[in-house]
């Protein structure tokens, strides 16, 4: 797979601009200093190891996370360059790692594609981390270079002998930029995974010191392997995917695809590598095809009469899991975060080359071309249905309080960023939620039992279901393709169930919905998990309150009195003093934010736990039994 004779020297860096704004304003180039920042620091080392892969230089990266939270990428590509740089007049490994917009991506020359495009990783990455150090095998020696908050501590120079090629980077970020510098190992593996099965048969290793784990991601069968992975414990209707893999015109499409027997509609776009959340060119052009093609087959074969309508796009994707990967020389992106792709002639590059081998496809495989057209004729048939209870949903949804449902206790003050809503099970604990809470903020809507399981279930079905048309209707921004982030009429909005099994449930469950239909709810964070104590220690007037066992028995330990102690099952079992004090007073509540760090893996755990199959479902659950009370999907 390795190509190493092409040439790449310092003559082929271009200087833009330098660093100097970086530090001062690290959200313009990272998105925050928060979490995702701190991450993104890792995916754009990672990104200019994947760039040398896509161009035949390289098929090993492995990442490290040390103790101390530093990390280590390594790879075994051309190595970046470290002759002195014909304009700059030092070396070219230096000029990339200290000069914002320098690189080997500009010019087009030294890579087919790339996903660095905008040429700040590096040096981003070196102007924010605390301390930094660079070796290249390259040229039969070994070089290095170190960095504290961007700047040179020493000049590029030569430490050994090389007998292959490769670039070693090793940082530790800077705590006088970032909240926070502990990495989470679960986003760097969902990221790592995914560049494993976009790039067919490179190998990237990922280690963290910090508790000894290890695991090596390597995909022979690429985009196949990403849908099997997706689809893993559901009911497929095409067993062989659909795979497209086809140049044209300097764009280079890959697409895999598979249909299930569920209602979801799972579609993963990437751009050079780089995932396009908010889709673009490429995503337009494989819908566009795919409709087309679909509806052209479903004539041509009289399984639409010539008096019915085409089939839409949306029902033709019901149930279906594909993903889309091209290839671009140069990609335009909307910003530096690289969500959206908006090259024009990409669009009908991919619309194209969908059609024709889909249609190929479906020429020879006529029952399974048939089982998925019935599918979205039924789908058809059910969005009509959905249609009619929109519209009667939506007309109860105007904010007059008499369309407000019966069972919601609201509050008095009317400013959305001011108000609370909390969800409830049941009217024993929604009576002393309603008595407990702040009404001037805090309004409680206790539901019935648990609600439709919304994975399993067509739209039509969801918005007939009086709990769920009540919780619509209570948070005021319709769902689907009504939703308005805008007519939210809570900006904090708690999930609060029992600490037990059934609790947990329900949580899934409405976590579930809010995934599926009000997804930008969770996205604006404005979705929480309460915490409510499982145990109380009373003696006398004073009680204290603990959320799990291990606590209760550390303060048990240091304590030389004897305490009465009571477990909570249910939250009704505590009077409106407790539940507020515990769980709903701001000031010493301890709750959750729901947050979605990537959508590919949250949808494939929401179908797993709430799909048709039993198992994964209770697999999770024995293994999260003992984490029920900080449950966070």
């Amino acid at each position: 797979m390795k190509g190493k004779n092409s040439s790449y020297t310092a003559s082929d860096i271009q200087v833009l601009e330098g660093l100097e704004a970086v530090r001062k304003r690290p959200g313009m180039y990272i998105g925050s200093t928060g979490p995702r920042g701190l991450h993104h620091l890792v995916f754009e080392i990672v990104d200019n190891s994947i760039d040398e892969a896509v161009d035949g230089h390289c098929d090993y990266i492995k990442v490290i996370i040390h103790k101390d939270n530093s990390v280590t990428v390594i790879d075994n590509g051309r190595g970046i360059p470290v002759d002195i740089h014909p304009l700059m007049g030092k070396s070219a490994l230096e000029v990339i790692m200290t000069t914002l917009h320098s690189g080997g991506k500009f010019s087009g020359t030294n890579y087919s594609t790339s996903g660095g495009l905008h040429g700040v990783g590096l040096s981003v990455v070196n102007a924010l981390s605390k301390k930094m150090k660079v070796t290249v095998k390259r040229n039969g020696k070994i070089y290095e270079q170190e960095y504290k908050r961007g700047k040179p501590l020493n000049e590029v120079h030569e430490v050994g002998v090389a007998e292959d090629t490769g670039t070693i980077i090793h940082f530790l970020p800077d705590d006088q930029i970032f909240e926070e510098t502990a990495f989470d190992k679960e986003i760097i593996i969902q990221r790592l995974r995914e560049l494993a099965f976009l790039n067919r048969g490179i190998t990237i290793e990922f280690v963290d010191e910090r508790e000894d784990y290890k695991k090596v991601f390597q995909y022979n069968e690429g985009l196949k392997d990403f849908v099997a992975y997706l689809n893993k414990n559901k009911e497929v209707i095409n067993d062989e995917i659909i795979f497209v893999e086809e140049k044209r015109e300097d764009v280079y499409v890959k697409v895999a695809i598979q249909y299930n027997t569920g209602y979801n509609e799972s579609i993963y776009s990437f751009a050079n590598n780089i995932r396009t959340e908010e889709g673009g060119t490429h995503e337009l052009g494989f819908k566009n095809g795919l409709t087309r093609v679909i509806n052209d087959y479903a004539r041509r074969n009289g399984l639409l009469k010539e008096n019915e309508a085409n089939l839409s796009g949306e029902d033709i994707r019901e149930g279906i899991v594909a993903v889309i990967l091209v290839l671009v020389k140069e990609p335009q992106f909307e910003g530096q975060t690289k969500t959206k792709l908006g090259n024009t002639q990409v669009r009908t590059i991919v619309e194209n080359v969908v059609y024709e081998n889909v249609e190929d496809y479906l020429s020879r495989n006529p029952s399974v071309a048939r089982k998925i057209i019935e599918k979205a004729i039924t789908a058809r048939r059910a969005r009509e249905a959905a249609k009619k209870a929109r519209e009667l949903t939506r007309r109860k949804s105007a904010l007059e309080i008499t369309s407000l449902p019966g069972k919601l206790a609201d509050c008095s003050n009317k400013n959305p960023a001011e108000s609370e809503l909390f969800i409830v099970e049941g009217d024993s604990a929604g009576g002393s939620a309603k008595q407990g809470r702040d009404r001037n903020n805090q309004a409680i809507l206790p539901l019935r039992g648990k609600i439709l399981n919304v994975q399993k279930s067509r739209l039509d079905k969801v918005l007939a279901n009086e709990e769920i048309k009540a919780l619509i209707t209570a948070i005021g921004t319709g769902i689907d393709d009504d939703f308005d982030i805008k007519k939210a009429r809570y900006h904090r909005i708690f999930i609060m169930t029992d600490a037990d099994v059934d609790g947990s449930h329900i949580r899934v469950l409405l976590l579930t919905f809010f995934y599926r239909y009000m997804r930008e709810l969770i996205k604006q964070g404005y979705i929480y998990i309460a915490q409510p104590p499982l145990y109380g220690a009373k003696r006398g007037n004073e009680i204290h309150y603990f959320h799990s066992e291990e606590e209760l028995q550390e303060f048990l330990k240091k304590s030389d009195k004897k305490w009465s102690i009571q477990r909570y099952k249910g939250l009704g079992e505590m009077d409106p003093e407790q539940l507020w004090e515990t769980t709903m007073n701001p000031e010493k509540r301890t709750v959750l934010k729901v947050t979605i760090e990537d959508a590919i893996e949250a949808d494939r755990i929401f179908s797993d736990l709430m799909g048709e199959d039993v198992e994964p479902r209770r697999e999770f659950i024995q293994a999260n039994a003992r984490y029920v009370t900080n449950l966070d999907i």
